[in-house]
């Protein structure tokens, strides 16, 4: 049920595309994120533009996923696909698109969110040229991320500068656990506002099977130990650490014994580089047998393979939050993890599963082991975490407090806009434009303060200008 309109809201994720196929090259965590945000702000009554750059031809342009939530692709640069660190030449344009589509709908976002580094990027130039909110979630943090990585790439100072920026001046920063909060604190800046939102997951579509009807429809026994890893390839997100551990004298000899490694991947790609990489490794241990690329898993099946397995391993150097690990835990499953960042957060060590230091083979066979060889272990843990993902972790209620904090900032914006004009910013045209779009809170805002904003926008339409809300 879709609740009264509550205005309009633009989500910026300039490399991760909401509506793009999970599990392939660049496409992951965050492109979920933004995407069951989107559709969840939806339901409550936003109109919600979502905008990414469009890397083929033959995408469309516009992808309507429900009422009042759609995908806006835009041009920036060559359509094809570009590498993350190789994208900061075509923000401008991206900016440049953003705004003739905000000119051609005949409206200004109140709000825009945006998301990684590249799209903060983004909002900060949007916010240059009107008066609009900016709120941020980062997905990673550079300063983390260059600590776990033997080449340092070319754009590394410009993302460390503007992560540092972003942080200090925008409107908001959501961080998505504790953790997280800390090393921006700790690695950026000390300065800024910062909130905790913590990412979410669909629980309605995970943990409606058992473990025997999932078994049953993969064509896998009762007797089988599956470990499972659900994720792109790329050499961060530690899938050698998995094999390894798995090779390990603690698991090699466990009876029927089997890892599926599920994540898409491109032939000559960097993720496809990845998966052979490992895919000799597997060879090297002598793992061939024991261990099933199960490539790329789209949402209808992800539930059967959470469902199956005894446990879920998530061996990343780094993860902000970690979609993959609440996906696994929604389903009753244990999950072990490295004790990094936002994982720290999500898996409560020794009762949803376990954490062990990232890289540490042996530490990871030796935290898998005791799950895959108690059936009554692995059942208590997983259902301590599922237990878990329903009282604190829904994409609706992530979204409620998301939708609080635009509400908040909206009331501000009004402020702005109607404070004394040696205090305003010097964008004119855009404040007035934007408090039409600011209306869009009527609902929620006080009376008193709607009908000044409508004035706004009323007398900027007697100007000459015409806004759409």
């Amino acid at each position: 049920m879709f609740s009264t309109n509550r205005g309009r809201i633009a989500l910026i994720s300039v490399h991760g595309d909401p509506a793009i196929e999970i599990g392939g090259e660049g496409a992951g965590g965050q492109n979920v994120y933004v995407r069951q945000v989107g559709e969840a702000l939806a339901r409550l009554g936003w109109r919600v533009d979502m905008f990414t750059r469009q890397i083929a031809i033959d995408q469309p342009t516009i992808v309507q996923h429900m009422p009042n939530c759609r995908t806006i692709r835009l041009q920036a640069g060559p359509v094809e696909h570009i590498g993350r660190d190789d994208l900061f030449p075509y923000l401008p344009e991206f900016v440049d698109r953003f705004l003739r589509f905000q000119h051609d709908e005949r409206t200004i976002y109140p709000i825009v969110h945006t998301n990684y580094w590249l799209s903060s990027w983004v909002g900060m130039e949007i916010c240059k040229r009107q008066l609009t909110k900016q709120v941020h979630t980062y997905h990673s943090i550079g300063a983390v991320k260059y600590q776990a990585v033997s080449t340092i790439p070319m754009i590394a100072k410009t993302r460390l500068e503007t992560e540092r920026r972003c942080l200090e001046t925008i409107d908001r920063v959501v961080a998505t656990s504790p953790q997280e909060e800390e090393h921006m604190r700790t690695l950026i800046s000390t300065q800024g506002k910062v909130d905790i939102v913590p990412c979410g997951t669909d629980t309605s579509n995970f943990g409606k099977i058992d473990r025997a009807a999932a078994r049953q429809e993969l064509g896998f026994t009762a007797d089988d130990k599956i470990v499972l890893y659900v994720g792109r390839f790329d050499p961060r997100k530690g899938i050698e650490t998995l094999v390894r551990a798995v090779g390990h004298e603690k698991l090699r000899d466990v009876p029927n014994l089997k890892l599926l490694i599920a994540g898409g991947s491109t032939p000559g790609q960097s993720d496809g580089l990845e998966r052979d990489r490992i895919e000799s490794i597997v060879n090297e241990l002598g793992l061939a047998e024991k261990t099933t690329f199960v490539g790329r898993l789209d949402h209808t099946q992800l539930p059967f393979y959470y469902a199956a397995a005894d446990a879920s391993v998530v061996p990343s150097h780094y993860e902000p939050f970690g979609l993959v690990t609440i996906e696994a835990m929604a389903s009753g499953t244990p999950v072990v993890a490295s004790d990094v960042g936002g994982l720290q957060f999500t898996v409560l060590s020794g009762e949803t599963g376990f954490l062990v230091p990232p890289q540490d083979e042996v530490a990871f066979a030796g935290a898998i082991a005791p799950i895959v060889s108690s059936p009554e272990l692995r059942d208590q843990m997983g259902a301590a975490a599922r237990d878990r993902v329903q009282r604190e972790f829904s994409w609706d209620g992530v979204s409620e407090q998301l939708s609080d904090l635009y509400l908040v900032l909206i009331e501000e914006l009004c402020n702005d806009f109607f404070a004394p004009r040696p205090a305003r910013r010097s964008k004119v045209k855009a404040a007035e434009a934007v408090a039409a779009s600011a209306a869009m809170a009527a609902g929620t805002m006080a009376a008193g303060t709607v009908a000044a904003v409508a004035a706004g926008a009323v007398a900027t339409a007697a100007a000459g200008a015409t806004v759409s809300v």
